[in-house]
């Protein structure tokens, strides 16, 4: 779910010139979705709620297998057992992964994080994660988890995971679309965002604790934020990191397409560049055909170059050089882009991505519920109703090719959850919105949008940072104001 897009897991792309970084996997996400539980019960009814809940917790088994994390000193690995159906219609259960400090009687609580995608697992990163939260792991239990359909137990489609790797934005073929989710079966429906809002409560039950101190990452603030709003009562405060609002993400991803000036004008402002990157972008785009690859190709490399150099300098210089005709290296880019955007499906599940989007996503044609016949069509219809005031410097083909909404557009009919209303306003808890303003991946218009939403915004932008700025930014002004907010609110 980038910005809805939501690429989850990223890699950094192999580019000449570019040396790799040494760690290959970096948190990223993205993200879109809806809301399944209303949060809105009276105190009687979430009693009978909540003894529901420890019902299905007992009968799953909660945690088990707890045993030292291998290779991660002060950390404790374990199972949870959840329903494959948290309505108990469909038998089955599934086996989540979960890390947990051992300092449980941590004063502040559990800290839970949550990474991105979605199809990012989360058990993978606690050391990188801990050692970037450091300063408040006395206070706070971290606690990660491989969320359904990741990890030791992602979603396995070979040939859409080859296409498509760690991106949301290369489109797949339909034929690897609809492999996919012959593969997943009719099981595909419990993989919605929702399905595992209610996982997480359960596990918010088997650690033993009445609330939950949220973190999460792309795609993870929007299961954060559903989360939230299902359970508000177990919340104590939130930190959304590269936010993608509530309300769902666009799958045309325009908010990114319109912020790609921008976000080059503040890029080449900072490396003192002599081009106009954005008259550039335009020139590069509007010559489609010429060479260069199409539009969705460029957003793609564009977005990406955000993970590599948050000052897009080689973007800046090759998108330059191509306005002049000369496409080498953009081409290179593009390609390099690509080939570093492979990914596993441990690493981040691309049959995972796209069940839970399509469930999750509002479409040109509806919900994962409407019939494959018409989509097409109405797909066509919105590419006509766009301006250029809706996707800036690229264009309607760009806006209706990425690759979530083709995913969408060709994967079965599968029942819809129920989405939340779109008014719905998050807890009254302390919220920390925290983002980068050279993000494409999610846009700081999203963050934006989703403090319209939010009673207790707090706001920190990190200038000169783009996605997942806990993790990645060069600057720890993020991460200072992550500190405060966790132990001084």
């Amino acid at each position: 779910m980038r910005r809805t897009r939501v690429p989850g897991l990223r890699r950094t792309p192999q580019v000449r010139g570019i040396r790799r970084p040494r760690s290959l996997a970096t948190i990223a996400l993205a993200a879109a979705g809806v809301l399944l539980l209303s949060g809105t019960c009276t105190s009687t009814a979430q009693d009978r709620q909540d003894r529901a809940a420890a019902e299905t917790v007992g009968e799953s088994g909660g945690l088990s297998g707890a045993a030292a994390c291998p290779g991660l000193e002060g950390y404790t690995c374990a199972t949870l057992t959840v329903p494959l159906d948290h309505s108990g219609s469909t038998p089955g259960r599934l086996g989540l992964k979960v890390a947990m400090a051992d300092n449980a009687k941590a004063p502040k609580g559990v800290l839970l994080f949550l990474t991105g995608g979605p199809g990012q697992p989360g058990v993978p990163y606690v050391k990188r994660l801990s050692e970037k939260l450091a300063p408040v792991l006395k206070d706070y239990r971290l606690v990660m988890i491989d969320q359904r359909g990741t990890g030791d137990n992602a979603l396995q489609c070979p040939q859409l995971q080859k296409e498509m790797g760690a991106s949301d934005l290369t489109p797949p073929t339909a034929r690897a679309v609809t492999d996919c989710a012959a593969a997943i079966g009719p099981s595909r429906r419990f993989y919605s965002t929702g399905d595992t809002v209610a996982d997480l409560d359960l596990l918010r039950r088997a650690l033993g604790v009445r609330k939950l101190t949220l973190d999460g990452v792309s795609y993870g603030t929007y299961t954060v934020e559903r989360y939230a709003l299902a359970y508000p009562q177990h919340v104590a405060r939130l930190v959304l990191d590269s936010v993608v609002p509530q309300t769902g993400y666009d799958p045309m991803d325009l908010a990114a397409m319109r912020a790609a000036p921008r976000v080059l004008a503040a890029a080449c402002k900072a490396i003192a560049c002599t081009t106009d990157p954005a008259a550039d972008l335009a020139q590069v785009v509007d010559a489609y055909g010429d060479g260069d690859g199409d539009g969705v190709d460029v957003l793609d490399a564009l977005t990406t170059w955000g993970f590599v150099d948050p000052n897009y300098a080689a973007m800046i210089d090759a998108l330059h050089k191509a306005a002049g005709g000369d496409h080498g290296p953009l081409r290179g880019l593009i390609a390099g882009t690509r080939q570093g955007n492979a990914a596993t499906a441990q690493e981040l599940s691309q049959g995972l991505h796209a069940s839970t989007l399509c469930l999750d996503g509002r479409y040109p044609w509806g919900r994962s519920n409407a019939p494959m016949a018409g989509r097409q069509e109405a797909l066509q219809k919105a590419a006509t109703e766009l301006t250029p005031a809706d996707y800036g410097p690229f264009d309607a083909a760009t806006a209706t090719g990425l690759g979530s909404m083709l995913s969408c557009l060709h994967w079965p009919r599968t029942p819809a959850p129920p989405l939340p209303p779109d008014h719905r306003r998050l807890p009254g808890v302390p919220v920390l919105l925290l983002g980068g303003d050279r993000d494409l991946s999610t846009p700081l218009e999203w963050l934006y949008d989703q403090k319209k939403l939010t009673p207790r915004a707090r706001v920190v932008v990190v200038r000169g940072a783009a996605h997942s700025v806990q993790s990645r930014a060069a600057s720890d002004e993020g991460r200072e104001a992550v500190f405060d907010f966790l132990l001084r609110g």
